[in-house]
């Protein structure tokens, strides 16, 4: 049995609350399974800025680049900005995207059954479990989230300002590779169990989303789109721009198994698709790169519900979960696949439980939640 070191990085607001609930399932999976964790914690974030001047604690990245996986809370807070004007904690998101390397924003969408959703106060349960099933990935180190930005002041009137977007083709082939081998390895996954996909198609599907009509970037993406996909002749192909995906995604969502899209693109689908599955307190994601991960919830720090236990802590209980699965498979160790095995079964028993927090129509407290999804893994 080998030992997994995670640095956690609970953050700010909420964060603390859903990495400490996080932690008492990760707590319940190693009992119950035996395998041994090494959780080193390090403060990050807005309000730790605000008492030290620092976003993190001296050799926070260097710790993580150790680390065979990092845990993220949230990061930010009203009113707290860095003297170039993002706010404080940004470099901790993106010290870490771009310093490790890590190029594969990885959200699975999945609603589990007996969760409750909206898309407004009068229409609920427009989706069923059978068919929301799918996994977004976002390139997560270029597009127009690259430095490649400025603005023109003249006698102090800030009067242009411009984003430039930047598309590789190495950006743009390696997530589409990660892409293609997701959808390959969901279609062996079906096969081994006799499932079948909401879709009723028999293999694995990727879809890839961009606005290749009016964009040079874009261009460029679904070529290398396209020639992936030339090396992987058992996965169907499909193609939607950006624009016409936000309306199928939540009319149809069981066209979609595995999609990939550029970084802005991607960060705006995967938050609309979170409805699907009840919204940004179930939307759990991974940030993978060849030698490196960090996991974090989609959600970010809630100032208005900080301290008070009450913010869903689903989402950071799965993205642990996904952890566990990804460090499991790198150490080919299988007291972790199946801790990650377990906790996604405890989220589903308590789900069924209707162990619900205030945004999906129950009392639960943040720490009850955490409790239960324990209890239900060593039951």
């Amino acid at each position: 049995m080998s030992k997994a070191k995670i640095i956690s990085l609970p953050g700010d607001g909420v964060g603390k609350e859903v990495v400490a609930a996080a932690h008492t399932v990760l707590e319940a999976a190693q009992e119950k399974h035996g395998f041994d964790l090494d959780i080193r914690h390090v403060d990050c974030g807005a309000q730790y800025y605000s008492k030290t001047g620092h976003e993190w604690e001296e050799g926070g990245l260097a710790a993580c680049s150790e680390a065979d996986a990092v845990l993220l809370g949230a990061v930010g807070w009203p009113g707290v900005s860095l003297p170039d004007g993002n706010i404080a904690g940004w470099n901790v998101i993106f010290g870490l995207r771009l310093g490790l390397d890590l190029y594969a924003n990885v959200r699975p969408c999945k609603l589990f059954p007996g969760v409750p959703h909206k898309v407004s106060e009068k229409f609920m349960q427009i989706w069923s479990p059978e068919n929301v099933d799918m996994v977004i990935f976002r390139e997560n180190t270029e597009g127009s989230y690259t430095p490649t930005r400025g603005s023109l002041k003249r006698a102090g009137v800030e009067e242009v300002a411009v984003d430039s977007r930047v598309i590789t083709r190495k950006g743009a082939l390696r997530i589409n590779e990660r892409a293609f081998a997701m959808a390959e390895a969901r279609a062996k996954a079906r096969k081994a169990t006799k499932a079948t996909h909401p879709s009723g198609e028999k293999h694995a599907k990727v879809t890839c989303i961009d606005k290749s009509n009016v964009r040079a970037g874009c261009r460029l993406f679904r070529g290398c789109y396209d020639e992936v996909a030339g090396a992987h002749l058992k996965v169907t192909r499909d193609y939607a721009y950006v624009d016409a995906f936000t309306q199928s995604l939540v009319r149809n969502p069981e066209w979609y198994d595995v999609c990939v899209a550029p970084n802005m693109l991607g960060d705006i689908v995967t938050d609309l698709a979170a409805v699907l599955q009840g919204g940004m307190g179930m939307a759990a994601s991974g940030n993978i790169g060849d030698k490196h991960a960090m996991f974090e919830p989609v959600h970010g720090s809630a100032p208005k519900h900080a301290g008070k236990d009450v913010i869903n802590p689903y989402a950071a209980i799965l993205t642990a979960g996904m952890m566990l699965e990804h460090v499991g498979q790198k150490k080919a160790d299988k007291r972790l696949l199946a801790g990650a095995a377990s906790i996604d079964a405890a989220v589903a028993k308590s789900l069924k439980a209707k162990v619900f927090t205030y945004d999906l129509g129950g009392k639960h407290k943040t720490s009850q939640v955490g409790s239960a999804v324990a209890k239900a893994i060593l039951a």
